[in-house]
């Protein structure tokens, strides 16, 4: 190594040397100027915390005074007696529905029971007709008293006028086998006798009245329906306004006795049981156009109620119920439909025999939680006498009644059952009729509600539920009680009334012209049930018989509305209410204690507005149309 080399060498390990040292002072002072400033931050942090402390509002705690949430006093709710006794013996009436099931379950023993109140040989009183089922061939009848027969019949009763009934059905051409399911009632050729059609599990039948004598019809008329149908609730309505009335009728399920065999319905841990309308096809309404003497059109399809899945193109409807009113007002009759396990329809009438299915829109396609439920019978009605409508819809075991509620024209409907105190009471029946009628005379509509189970073991696997159930009368309170439908409670009173049966169709009837509504109640495989209403309010009344002229003698259609005092009563002519069922068509106005009423408007199908005054109550009126001026 030479000199100069080693003199770089000794200097870079000088420089070396010296590094650490020049560090240490250049971190000291860091240090130093760190603390200054820590001390100056400190210094100036206390001087503002000082001084905003100094100038700190006071903060004065006001206290405030709690105050409690008014309660409104309740007038405890004085339940009238209402007492409704069994004359169904004492009356005359020995009728037994028959539904053939001998073991096989097959789901049609489950569903008929139809009715209807209506005057069929135009002396002025309501007789009462029953629609029977039937044997099914090669089986063994298992419910009926009359096992040797070999069919069973429908059975029409003629009123003698003072709540006791005759047996007419073979000398008036009603003892018709078929396995009959419902039945309307209207006039439809305008001769002033009130005509039958029966719905049933195979080809319908048209029964004209002859004055008083009935004649099939049905070929010639154009109206039975395929062999393989399944037709159940049924009406007359006036669907494009020209007068006469047309025919509406449900169709149920696509079925057959090979395809229901076919499938291994059980109870749980038991054996063969009925099975659930999902397990089946659906099935398109049918809409019968009246052509006077050329019979009936089927104009289902061009009249837009067939309704089906969007994504199957299949049909949607499985109809039971069914109910005729003006929704929105607008002059044409509106119709809603129930459907079973699948959402309603409300059709609502375009003009002209067309209509469009709203039912989503309004509202009344499911329940609040947007699901389908087990709907059967159905009724609307003003039932509270104002503005607002309401729409019954008896439901499943576990699904309460529904009631819908719109103002009147508005078709914006919301679900008031549990508000109403309608929803909870009604939860664990299986509600197929029912019916708003005045039970008494007091100027609200109550409701009547026919119960019963399917399975006839149904108690074994759900202890809730029970085969024979009672019929559940609610007694209407008024909107201004916190619960407005509330039980008429179990007594020596109506022990009738409430006696369990396998209820399916419920209808209303002035049977012994005393000014309150009657009913009677049928049941799966027995005798019907004939309750007199025997009440003792004291409460005025009023009834109004419609008559038309030439076209739709039966004024069904018709709006009548009631005035008196501040009170105002609308109900609609339409016999077609319930569950397969048709009640009377006189209308019964329940006064309470108003002794006296200021006007009558009456708005007659085809529009024409009649107005009356100084009618007395207490009695019958039957009112003609009045020609126009």
């Amino acid at each position: 190594m030479n000199e100069t080399t080693k003199k770089k060498t000794n200097e870079q390990g000088d420089s070396q040397q010296d590094a650490p040292q020049q560090d240490d002072a250049v971190i000291g002072i860091a240090l130093k100027w760190s603390l200054v400033v820590i001390l100056i931050l400190a210094v100036l942090g206390g001087g503002m915390a000082y001084w905003f402390s100094s100038h700190r509002e006071e903060v004065v705690l006001k206290e405030t005074e709690n105050v409690l949430p008014q309660v409104r006093e309740q007038t405890p709710l004085a339940i009238p007696v209402l007492p409704f006794r069994d004359i169904t013996t004492e009356a005359g009436i020995a009728w037994r529905h028959v539904n053939g099931a001998a073991g096989a379950k097959l789901l049609p023993e489950t569903m008929g029971g139809g009715c209807a109140f209506f005057d069929y040989d135009n002396d002025g009183d309501q007789d009462l007709l029953l629609v029977n089922s039937n044997h099914w061939p090669d089986q063994t009848p298992k419910n009926s008293v009359s096992a040797d027969a070999a069919s069973a019949a429908c059975a029409l009763y003629a009123n003698m006028g003072d709540g006791r009934f005759e047996d007419v059905s073979q000398e008036a051409g009603m003892d018709v086998s078929l396995y009959g399911m419902g039945v309307a009632v209207g006039d439809y050729d305008n001769d002033g006798y009130v005509d039958v059609f029966l719905s049933a599990l195979g080809a319908n039948r048209l029964l004209h009245n002859n004055k008083g004598k009935f004649e099939d019809v049905t070929q010639q008329a154009g109206v039975a329906g395929a062999d393989s149908s399944w037709s159940t609730g049924c009406g007359w309505f006036d669907c494009d306004q020209d007068g006469d009335l047309d025919l509406f009728v449900c169709q149920y399920l696509a079925w057959s006795p090979e395809f229901d065999q076919g499938q291994d319905f059980r109870l749980t841990g038991g054996g063969r049981a009925y099975g659930r309308p999902q397990a089946f096809p659906g099935a398109f309404p049918t809409l019968y156009r009246n052509d006077g003497a050329a019979g009936f059109v089927d104009i289902s399809q061009q009249a837009g109620i067939q309704v089906a899945n969007r994504d199957t193109q299949a049909p949607l409807g499985k109809s039971l119920g069914l109910a005729f009113t003006d929704f929105d007002r607008d002059g044409r009759l509106d119709v809603l439909v129930t459907n079973d396990t699948v959402q309603n329809f409300l059709f609502h009438n375009e003009g002209g025999g067309r209509f469009r299915e709203t039912a989503l829109a309004a509202g009344v396609a499911y329940d609040s939680q947007g699901r389908a439920r087990g709907a059967m019978g159905v009724d609307i009605a003003h039932f509270r006498n104002g503005p607002e409508i309401g729409v019954a819809i008896g439901n499943f075991s576990n699904e309460m009644t529904a009631l819908y509620v719109a103002d009147d024209q508005s078709m914006l409907f919301t679900d008031q059952a549990i508000s109403s105190g309608l929803g909870p009471v009604t939860r664990l029946e299986l509600t197929f009729g029912l019916r708003f009628f005045d039970a008494d005379l007091d100027g609200r509509l109550d409701l009547i509600a026919a119960n019963g189970h399917l399975e006839d073991e149904i108690n074994k696997v759900q202890p809730s539920q029970h085969y024979q159930q009672p019929p559940q009368l609610l007694w209407n309170c008024g909107p201004e009680n916190d619960t407005e439908f509330t039980p008429v409670p179990a007594g020596p009173h109506n022990q009738d009334l409430t006696r369990p049966l396998v209820g399916r169709g419920v209808i209303c009837a002035d049977i012994d012209a005393d000014g309150d509504l009657d009913l009677l109640i049928t049941a799966i495989g027995q005798k019907p049930r004939l309750l007199r209403n025997d009440q003792q309010t004291g409460h005025h009344w009023l009834r109004l018989k419609l008559v038309g002229r030439a076209d739709n003698r039966d004024a069904i259609g018709a709006e009548v509305e009631v005035r008196a005092g501040e009170h105002t009563w609308r109900r609609l002519v339409s016999p077609t209410r319930g569950y397969l069922s048709q009640s009377e068509l006189p209308l019964t106005f329940g006064l309470g204690k108003l002794d006296a009423i200021d006007a009558i408007n009456i708005t007659w199908p085809n529009g024409q507005v009649q107005k009356l005054e100084g009618l007395p109550v207490d009695r019958m009126h039957a009112i003609e149309q009045a020609e126009r001026s």
